[in-house]
């Protein structure tokens, strides 16, 4: 088998993971086996630019344990990690920028580093060393594992939309039709767009290749749609706008069906801390004033968000007739928030007398 077919078939092997760790794993793994590289490595980078995580393959246990702590970052990595472009190196010990190898490391040479980028940000950087049969890596290993690191971009993206759906399958209903509608629909999508996508890398043809990447990002959009709805969302509300702003319009377009008058009061800071649950966030503004809409006879409501000391507040306020908390039945609404905030680690509490309106409020943790 080529080294062609090897890439087509390692990106239909990483389109078959779900779990983020055996993509991991299995992304560093396929870089060995298509470079013939001796050891392989894929560095998770962190906020700060050191390294968070370290995967490694051809290294036993014993020998990591017998190395120590990993690598911040420094020397060779730091380069790569800087840098942001591939690297390839004959003799890692010639070059200025190594730092050297700490006790009980094994002996490595030759070195190749590549970049894996999700959603224009670098993820992490493939690290290659002792290229064996050569004395070094070639201007054809570079190519191949860009191709691997561009397929392994999409492979981590699509493991975490699994992550994250089955995060939010808060209800019974809603995990098991999240489930279905990604292991089937979705995975047979993106499958797709994998063997487009690895089609269009390798072929030397402009037209074809301008082509085949219009059709993956028209794959990309039924994705993003389907993904949406799966989140409980309409197609759009969310995708292609910031938590706060889709609060925005979530408010104008309660105002409008239900001749409430609706201020929508966000801190766009707090927004942005939630980015990595803004699907719940929002279900949770949609559960409450839909609440509101149902029962409150209320004339005004005002939907807030902001921090209080290291946690987010959601507040919906209304000017109803009220009621009393202690002794209304909670109906499904009342009681899918409580479940959702619970889900996200957050708490609710509910403030209503009669005739002085309502307040729900929802306390998560930042």
């Amino acid at each position: 088998m080529d080294r062609r077919d090897k890439l087509i078939e390692a990106g239909l092997a990483l389109a078959s993971e779900l779990s983020l760790d055996a993509v991991l794993q299995r992304i560093i793994e396929l870089a060995v086996e298509i470079t013939d590289a001796r050891y392989g490595a894929l560095g998770v980078i962190g906020p700060g630019g050191e390294l968070t995580e370290l995967i490694t393959t051809g290294i036993t246990t014993e020998q990591r344990e017998a190395i120590g702590a990993p690598p911040h970052g420094r020397g060779i990595l730091g380069a790569l990690i800087e840098g942001g472009k591939p690297l390839r190196i004959r003799d890692i010990s010639a070059d200025p920028r190594s730092v050297g190898f700490p006790p009980n490391h094994p002996n490595m040479t030759s070195f190749l580093g590549a970049p894996i980028v999700v959603r224009g940000g670098v993820f992490g950087d493939i690290y290659l060393t002792e290229k064996q049969g050569a004395p070094e890596f070639d201007e054809e290993d570079e190519q191949a594992v860009l191709v691997l690191a561009a397929q392994a971009g999409i492979a981590i993206e699509n493991a975490r939309l699994y992550q994250e759906i089955h995060r939010l399958a808060v209800l019974e209903d809603r995990e098991r039709i999240a489930r279905e509608l990604h292991d089937d629909v979705i995975q047979a999508l993106f499958a797709v767009g994998m063997r487009l996508q690895g089609t269009a890398l390798m072929t030397g043809d402009e037209e074809l290749e301008r082509r085949l990447e219009g059709a993956v990002a028209e794959i990309d959009r039924v994705i993003r749609d389907l993904r949406n709805y799966i989140f409980g969302l309409r197609p759009g509300i969310l995708a292609d706008r910031q938590l706060d702003e889709a609060l925005r319009h979530l408010g104008e377009e309660f105002e409008q069906r239900s001749g409430v008058v609706t201020v929508v009061d966000v801190d766009p800071n707090v927004a942005s801390e939630l980015t990595g649950m803004a699907a719940d966030v929002l279900q949770l503004t949609r559960e409450a004033v839909s609440n509101v809409e149902r029962h409150a006879e209320a004339s005004t409501c005002r939907v807030s968000l902001y921090r209080s000391d290291d946690q987010a507040v959601l507040e919906v306020d209304d000017d109803g007739k009220g009621f009393d908390p202690e002794t209304i039945r909670r109906g499904d609404g009342l009681a899918n928030l409580e479940a959702r905030a619970q889900a996200l680690g957050g708490t609710v509490s509910i403030q209503s007398a009669s005739g002085k309106g309502t307040t729900i409020k929802v306390v998560l943790s930042l």
